[in-house]
């Protein structure tokens, strides 16, 4: 039987879409080489450009089909009912495709683990390679426990029809069944530093395979004091990679730690940096420090309030403040540094189910946090650190969702309020009938507050030379001297306090002992 002559003219040239896209089709077609030979990276990428499809322009970005993905991601994608990028995801993807590193600016909550997840599994598709034992070819540093399963999680939804071996390395659960994990090598890694370092330590991890590696939620990576076991593993990596490097915030400090990673980086940022969530309501109640947890039980109590987030800066707060709202009737559950792994899992289900309305957490702890639903976010105490309370909001209004935040604000935390302003430069709307009353002076917190010594230091710092008394974190909890990595970063001394009067940036709270690893 003949056929038609002009049929093939009206068909798109299957040919140039390239090897990845056959293998996208037809992956059994293309066995997977071991890494043994050790073909560098960059002759492997310069192996595969030349048969990937062309890049689509950066303009009409209006679906994932437009951005140049491999077929078994769109179909991953099709399957989760993703149709539309986010900014981030529009303007990064495009060009890590391209092979450029990137630093990536952009609020808690707009799609970040996609865009860098998205291109990450695209490009290790087209290299091709299985990972030799021990190795892994795609890093991801979190800096929290939750942080590093919700991103896990995230990236093995997108890699469903990829074929591909995702795993995570967190603290808290014994590292034996890690190691033999290790041993079979993965594909992508999620892994907080600690726990990292520690596997290397042991032998039992090697980056000798590593053709991309990302760094998530820099400038919570600095306040937990993991600058030290970032810079050790910057001293590890291959140097050729490709690395992608987010931050919700861009002091110069996340700056500078942002070069030992990336060569001739790309820059997207979607929102100025340190601004707040367009859709997030701010408002602020001034409130005497008793009167907060009545204050407290009468918004969560409202028929408004349908999920929601309460942040502390103590651990003992959260567990205070949780166990006031269980005598109000209102379900509540903390979850700090202190809690076990299994404790931590369990009240993140409780919360996600809706069995629990209220999540009561210190802010380390609250990182990774992804979901769904929460209408409000409530701080019952202001934090130290302005940026900080980018953050907290950020866990409402997530997805395009809307949402509240809450802000109790008493006499004392006039300051941290100030400095927030400052920094979001817009001020925030007062409640009705929660005004600043006239006359009320601010009252100093602190270790020597009330004991005619005049206002304590941060840290709980010498009032005539602003040396810190005592081995006392940011938060003012205890700590033993020269505490190890083992929950959070590697730690470092006491430090002097920043000029400005507020907490060092660098210095990692109690809370980091527990936070990531």
């Amino acid at each position: 039987m003949s056929r038609p002559a002009g049929l093939y003219g009206r068909l798109p040239p299957l040919i140039s879409y390239g090897a990845s896209f056959t293998r996208g089709l037809f992956p059994s077609a293309t066995p997977r080489k071991r890494a043994g030979a050790r073909v560098s990276f960059a002759l492997r990428l310069e192996r595969t450009r030349s048969c990937q499809p062309a890049k689509p322009e950066r303009t009409h970005l209006t679906d994932f089909h437009s951005l140049g993905l491999a077929r078994p991601i769109l179909l991953a994608l099709d399957g989760a009912d993703y149709s539309t990028p986010t900014p981030i995801q529009a303007q990064s993807i495009p060009l890590v495709l391209e092979g450029r590193d990137l630093l990536g600016i952009a609020q808690t909550g707009t799609g970040k683990t996609a865009a860098f997840s998205l291109p990450m599994i695209d490009r290790l598709l087209a290299t091709n390679i299985r990972p030799s034992p021990r190795g892994t070819r795609g890093l991801v540093l979190a800096p929290t426990r939750e942080l590093a399963d919700q991103i896990a999680k995230n990236i093995r939804k997108y890699a469903a029809k990829a074929r591909m071996h995702v795993n995570v390395v967190i603290g808290g659960v014994p590292i034996g069944r890690q190691i033999r994990m290790m041993s079979r090598g993965l594909d992508i890694l999620v892994a907080t530093p600690g726990r990292l370092l520690d596997l290397y330590d042991r032998q039992a991890l090697h980056f000798d395979d590593l053709e991309f590696f990302v760094l998530d939620e820099a400038d919570q990576m600095m306040d937990l004091g993991f600058i030290h076991a970032l810079k050790r593993i910057a001293a590890l990596l291959p140097k050729e990679r490709q690395s992608l490097f987010f931050s919700a915030t861009m002091p110069k400090e996340i700056a500078d730690l942002a070069a030992s990673f990336l060569t001739d980086p790309a820059q997207v940022a979607v929102a100025p940096a340190s601004t707040t969530v367009e859709r997030v309501s701010q408002a602020v109640a001034h409130v005497p420090a008793g009167r907060k947890p009545g204050v407290l039980g009468d918004i969560l109590a409202a028929d408004e309030v349908t999920r929601a987030i309460v942040f502390t800066r103590t651990k003992r707060g959260a567990d205070r403040v949780s166990r006031t709202l269980e005598e109000k009737g209102i379900p509540a559950v903390a979850i700090h540094g202190n809690k076990s792994q299994g404790q931590r899992q369990k009240a993140l289900a409780g919360f996600s189910s809706g069995r629990l309305k209220v999540l009561v957490a210190t802010d380390i702890a609250a990182r990774g946090i992804d979901i769904g639903g929460v209408s409000h976010v409530v701080n019952y105490e202001m934090p130290d650190v302005p940026e900080t309370y980018v953050h907290r909001i950020g866990r409402t209004a997530r997805a395009g969702a809307s949402g509240q935040a809450i802000s109790l604000v008493s006499a004392d935390e006039r300051g941290q309020l100030r400095a927030i302003e400052r920094l979001t430069k817009m001020p925030l709307d007062v409640m009705a009938g929660f005004e600043p009353q006239p006359g009320e002076e601010s009252e100093p917190r602190g270790r020597n507050a009330g004991r005619g010594r005049g206002p304590s230091r941060p840290n709980g710092g010498n009032a005539r030379n602003g040396k810190p008394q005592g081995n006392r974190s940011r938060n003012g909890e205890a700590r033993g001297k020269g505490f190890s990595d083992k929950e959070g970063g590697f730690g470092s001394r006491s430090r002097k306090p920043a000029a400005s009067g507020r907490p060092d940036r660098r210095q990692r709270s109690a809370e980091g002992e527990r936070a990531g690893r």
